[in-house]
């Protein structure tokens, strides 16, 4: 079981502030964490491949490249305004 002192440095290091009500639970939650670990320690898993996504969907991508854009002329129309060979917008803020 974790002693006082050892949950006031963890709850430290997680920038948690902790009562003094509250570090026997704490105590005895982490305590039933760790053991859990342990147990999980205990398991062999020399023959299992690591795996960083279960679900096996690889993340698929086109090829990235510059392409003119047909409609400008459309587009440019629709601009409300136009200044000093700029086209000009309402600010966004």
């Amino acid at each position: 079981m974790l002693n006082n002192d050892q949950v006031k440095h963890i709850a430290g290091l997680a920038r948690i502030g902790v009562d003094e009500t509250e570090i026997e639970k704490i105590s005895t939650d982490l305590t039933s964490i760790l053991g859990w670990v342990e147990q999980l320690e205990k398991i062999d898993v020399s023959g299992v491949e690591p795996t960083a996504h279960i679900s096996g969907i690889e993340n698929v991508a086109r090829e990235d490249g510059a392409h003119d854009f047909v409609d400008k002329d459309k587009i440019i129309k629709l601009f409300p305004e136009r200044k000093d060979n700029y086209n000009k917008v309402k600010s966004v803020l």
